[in-house]
């Protein structure tokens, strides 16, 4: 059995407490939260990807070799470059989220 303990705020408390004191199967309400968790992360993923392929048909090249260039420094820091960058990155910390919640 798992024992933890959150901060939060007194209102947030009580009505956790509310909830948690109607839940019969605590396992199953733990696994609803970590399967709503992977699948906010799974539709982050794919927006993110929708956006990628974008810069990646403009400026004909993956994501993967932008960001390679782009951290070597052989990319300016151009608006578009800034924002595929933070994408990109986004989108591998969201894969390594998804993958420790499997």
């Amino acid at each position: 059995m798992l024992d933890f303990q959150l901060s939060v705020q007194p209102q947030t408390e009580r009505r956790l407490k509310k909830i948690l004191s109607q839940v019969q199967n605590t396992e199953a309400f733990a696994l609803n939260i970590i399967a709503y968790q992977v699948s906010e992360l799974q539709k982050g993923i794919l927006n993110l990807r929708l956006e990628l392929d974008d810069f990646e048909r403009k400026y004909n090249m993956t994501s993967a070799e932008f960001h390679q260039s782009f951290s070597d420094g052989r990319l300016e820091d151009e608006a578009d470059f800034m924002i595929w960058a933070g994408l990109y990155e986004m989108l591998c910390q969201n894969q390594v989220q998804l993958s420790e919640l499997r």
